[in-house]
């Protein structure tokens, strides 16, 4: 996939996503994937079919991760977000974790689920959609005519102290085997991958179920194939093949007078689909006056799973508007997207963007942050279950 100018590449790139997305968003709205109903069933009914799912998910994106650096298709050593960086900011993945967890109770679903019910005519997911962004945006850019952001303003002096610095990339072949982290990489992957496989097909009841099988091999294979575009996007810069993001940091050096810088290169780095902090993007597109240098993947990602849940709404007929069924309905979608814009950023990725584009590259940052957000979810459906039953 390479290109002879940067335009073109960087199209390719951008609608890729959105292709992508399109169909992930269809077929999620389809099968109902949910990673929030996923820990729903299983805490309050014994129910494992979603769970399996979104296990599915996660298995096929390691063992496809797995097979794709060992044929050296793909490189994720160096990403947007960094999820196998050597610094291992544990409390802000637990801490953010937790957040996300219990603000996706309280939001009726998780950053995806939002998305997917907006497709669908939810409007109070737009109002969810909307706090996250505006939460997002300004954890990580400052506020107007100051250098501060949330970030550094409400965390950064008590989580950043923490970071431990390692001496190898956080994803657990590197960790574990050390100069023969690739070779770590496929047995963790492959061992990981496995038995995640044999768990899952364990159940017959889940090797009955058409959805779920279909919802979470789709989402395994939409996360492997933004990997697989994003890692091989090229521009012949004068007979040298470039990374996007090489080329946007030599743009002076390649570039012609008359195309269009974009507004930041790490965008542009190899990547998969993630939720919140694409929302941040997407609020910063559209207060920018959609400004082209500022469309990035995660901003077309967001709009391809809007658009595939539309098309699936309409096709099967299922497009519903809905709102607030009370003034209580509404504080605690309120309150659940505040906290799921914290804890999103803060941990660096959602239940999609850590738990399975994060736990593909096998980063410890995301498998803890994977088991906060279950226990912080699960925790919110235990305190809610006991103050249903008191009342």
């Amino acid at each position: 996939m390479t290109y002879e100018d940067f335009t073109s590449a960087q199209s390719f790139f951008l609608w890729m996503a959105f292709a992508i997305a399109l169909i992930m968003g269809a077929v999620v709205n389809k099968t109902n994937f949910c990673t929030m109903g996923a820990v729903s069933d299983w805490v309050n009914m014994g129910d494992t079919g979603r769970l399996r799912a979104w296990m599915l998910a996660i298995a096929v994106g390691v063992l496809g991760v797995t097979g794709l650096e060992a044929a050296g298709m793909v490189s994720l050593s160096s990403t947007f977000p960094p999820y196998r960086q050597n610094n291992l900011v544990w409390l802000e993945n637990v801490f953010g974790g937790l957040l996300f967890g219990i603000g996706m109770v309280l939001a009726s679903g998780c950053g995806n689920k939002t998305l997917i019910r907006i497709g669908g005519g939810n409007i109070k997911s737009i109002m969810v959609l909307l706090i996250i962004g505006l939460i997002a945006y300004f954890m990580i850019n400052p506020f107007p005519g100051s250098d501060k952001t949330l970030y550094s303003t409400l965390f950064y002096s008590w989580t950043n102290p923490t970071a431990i610095a390692l001496t190898t990339n956080q994803d657990l072949g590197s960790m574990l085997f050390g100069d023969k982290a690739a070779s770590g990489r496929m047995v963790m992957g492959a061992a990981i991958g496995g038995l995640l496989l044999v768990w899952i097909f364990m159940s017959a009841e889940f090797r009955g179920s058409f959805d779920n099988i279909l919802g979470g091999l789709v989402v395994g294979l939409a996360v492997l194939g933004a990997w697989y575009v994003t890692s091989n996007v090229m521009v012949n810069a004068d007979g040298e093949m470039m990374s996007l993001q090489t080329y946007v940091q030599e743009w002076d050096m390649y570039a012609p007078a008359e195309a269009v810088k974009p507004a930041a290169a790490g965008p542009l780095a190899t990547q998969s689909f993630t939720f919140i902090n694409p929302m941040g993007q997407t609020l910063g597109y559209a207060a920018g006056g959609f400004d082209r240098t500022l469309l990035t993947f995660g901003v077309m990602a967001l709009a391809g799973v809007i658009a595939g849940s539309l098309l699936w709404s309409l096709i099967s007929r299922s497009f519903r508007i809905e709102w607030f069924a009370s003034g209580r309905d509404f504080v605690n979608h309120l309150i659940g997207a505040i906290l799921m814009g914290f804890g999103g950023v803060l941990a660096m990725g959602c239940t999609i963007g850590q738990g399975v584009t994060g736990f593909s590259t096998l980063a410890l940052g995301s498998i803890l942050t994977f088991v906060a957000i279950v226990i912080g979810s699960a925790a919110t459906m235990k305190v809610q279950y006991f103050m249903m039953m008191r009342e």
